[in-house]
């Protein structure tokens, strides 16, 4: 159990102690891939969808810096963060699939994986929410950290 830093002596969670850490600039980038299918993407044009419930894309990309900014709400362990800054790109991979990306950076004492992480996920949920009624056999194939920078351990995972 000495491996898991969200536990303590005793075996119970707890939240890390950061206290002692250096602020650092401190970044990360995650990717998430989703199976829109060529039905739905059939209906973009110009790399967007205008729905009753708005632009696709547009609204995808404000509802994953949300998440970004509330990951600490959702993720119990999580840290509030204040964030210097969240990109999300998305773009049309080919006929039926499409890839997002979320990069987040602040500087701090603790990384920002779980922000980037949360921010591309919450993009796919409301592309799935917002694309729903022209088809529902959408899926999120894969989320993953591609890149951390400023801990003490940086990752490059592309």
């Amino acid at each position: 159990m000495s491996d898991f830093s969200h536990l303590n002596e005793k075996g119970n969670p707890k939240m890390v102690n950061v206290s002692d850490k250096k602020v650092t600039k401190r970044t990360a980038i995650a990717k998430a891939s989703m199976f829109l299918g060529a039905e739905i993407i059939s209906h973009f044009n110009n790399e967007e969808l205008t729905t009753k419930k708005g632009p696709v894309f547009q609204t995808a990309i404000i509802a994953g810096i949300q998440g970004v900014k509330k990951t600490s709400e959702l993720i119990p362990m999580c840290h509030p963060l204040l964030i210097n800054s969240a990109d999300i790109g998305i773009q049309i991979i080919d006929a039926e699939n499409i890839e997002v990306l979320c990069e987040v950076t602040i500087e701090g004492k603790t990384g920002v994986e779980m922000e980037a992480l949360t921010g591309a996920n919450i993009a796919c949920l409301t592309i799935y929410d917002m694309c729903k009624s022209i088809n529902q056999n959408m899926v999120i194939t894969a989320v993953k950290l591609l890149e951390k920078t400023g801990g003490k351990s940086d990752l490059k995972n592309v």
